[in-house]
């Protein structure tokens, strides 16, 4: 598995952090969480009092925040500034605002700046990454020798969701990531999309390690 990238991408909810932790735990490979780049990167503007609405204020800024990103996939941590982030920014102010920060072309070249950094890194000490998120496949990494697009229907995903959450409804998460998967999926700038060479895996009424073997198997099946 030395030098090997796996891209893992989907929508809110597909599952891609839990099953991209367990992938990379399964092969002994580095894990990288893009969305929480882009997470910290929005609660580092609101902390701020940046105006995330703003797309020419939060370029201005974007070069500001230092990032620490670990790729454990027992222990994954980020870090804005030297303050562990990892627990705030999967918070719902965060959750509300980041589509709107992730869609600044300026805030998107930096970080997949960096994430490519990252993985080139684990590549070149021979230790292999899991990357999640929703541009790796076409943009990050699009030479990956594996490549999964994670897919659930709505419903599914709402559940999860809020099995995840306290303080809301299956309802509002429904209708919350509705309005996430139509910002991602539109912007301008490395939108969600699926590479044409992804394997589309849909993860509704399996469980997590029915998910995690498949991918498994996928990935044994491209470096046999």
């Amino acid at each position: 598995m030395a030098g090997l990238v796996v891209a893992i991408d989907g929508p809110s909810g597909s599952g891609k952090s839990s099953v991209s932790r367990g992938v990379a735990r399964e092969l002994g490979l580095r894990y990288l969480d893009t969305g929480a780049m882009y997470r910290a990167i929005t609660w580092w503007m609101l902390r701020e009092g940046v105006d995330v609405g703003d797309a020419a204020a939060v370029a201005a800024r974007a070069g500001e925040p230092e990032l620490v990103v670990g790729t454990d996939p027992d222990a994954p941590a980020i870090a804005v500034d030297g303050v562990d982030v990892a627990g705030p920014i999967r918070g719902p102010e965060v959750t509300g605002a980041v589509s709107a920060v992730s869609a600044v072309p300026e805030v998107r070249r930096r970080l997949v700046a960096r994430q490519r950094e990252i993985m080139d890194e684990a590549c070149r000490d021979g230790a292999g990454i899991v990357i999640e998120g929703r541009d790796i496949g076409t943009v990050v990494a699009p030479d990956a020798t594996v490549k999964i697009f994670l897919t659930a229907s709505a419903e599914e995903r709402a559940r999860r969701r809020t099995a995840e959450l306290t303080g809301t409804t299956l309802e509002a998460q429904r209708e919350a990531m509705a309005r996430r998967d139509q910002l991602d999926s539109t912007r301008p700038v490395n939108p969600l999309a699926k590479a044409d060479d992804a394997v589309e895996l849909d993860t509704t009424g399996l469980t997590l390690d029915e998910v995690i073997a498949e991918v498994l198997r996928l990935t044994k099946e491209r470096t046999s």
